[in-house]
């Protein structure tokens, strides 16, 4: 008997005792579900934690309707994605530049925590020494909203911004990359520890994306070389 099933059953058993006498025994409720071969559940509450947001804040998306970066270092995004390594996960954070669409920061793991995505953002950080004034991307997950996240930007100058709530396409120049990145080198791969998918990643990343793949929304150039051609 299903779930639902042995509710309705339940209540059936014990509605002619309710109807009769305003209280019913504890014992006689007890038997008659036993005698019905049914078991009583019990409904988990959620309670919520008084003063939890301060760990998990949310912003506005600073780059709506505002113009296109026209240099580098103006506007970052950052996401994350997952990928299967031999029936377990692994998760991937990157962090790309909007104005050449060039990945200056990325981390794999095997959890999905606020270290893995402030393991990506420093990494960018150490790459590009940014000044103060930049707009970092993110969704609004607990990842990118942790204290961790939140305080790293807070001591580099950097202004976080959030997609809008239900407004996935918010980040779509992260979205396009993780899409183009799963189609060329992850989907139907079967990987078989996570030092095979890091150098899978480290060569398509560093190799090949950012070095050699044409890039329609940059005029067909390569990431690094549209960098190049804009020094």
């Amino acid at each position: 008997m299903g779930i639902a099933g042995a509710s309705m059953a339940a209540r059936e058993c014990i509605r002619p005792c309710v109807t009769k006498a305003s209280g019913l025994a504890r014992k006689r409720v007890e038997r008659l579900m036993r005698e019905a071969s049914l078991v009583g559940r019990v409904a988990k509450l959620y309670r919520r934690v008084p003063g939890v947001e301060r760990f998990y804040q949310r912003h506005k998306n600073l780059r709506l309707n505002r113009p296109a970066p026209t240099g580098v270092n103006q506007q970052w995004v950052a996401d994350l994605t997952y990928i299967k390594v031999n029936r377990q996960w692994q998760y991937l954070a990157v962090v790309l530049d909007v104005y050449s669409r060039k990945v200056i920061g990325w981390s794999l793991g095997d959890r999905k925590t606020a270290n893995l995505t402030l393991r990506a953002l420093r990494h960018a950080l150490r790459v590009r020494m940014p000044c103060s004034g930049l707009i970092f991307h993110t969704d609004r997950g607990v990842e990118y909203g942790a204290y961790l996240i939140q305080n790293e930007l807070g001591r580099h100058g950097i202004r976080p911004s959030m997609n809008r709530p239900k407004h996935c396409t918010d980040n779509a120049h992260m979205e396009s990359f993780l899409h183009s990145m799963k189609a060329e080198v992850i989907h139907g791969v079967s990987f078989k520890d996570e030092q095979e998918l890091r150098a899978v990643l480290s060569g398509y990343i560093n190799q090949f994306y950012n070095q050699k793949r044409l890039h329609s929304g940059i005029g067909y150039v390569a990431p690094a070389e549209y960098e190049r051609m804009a020094a």
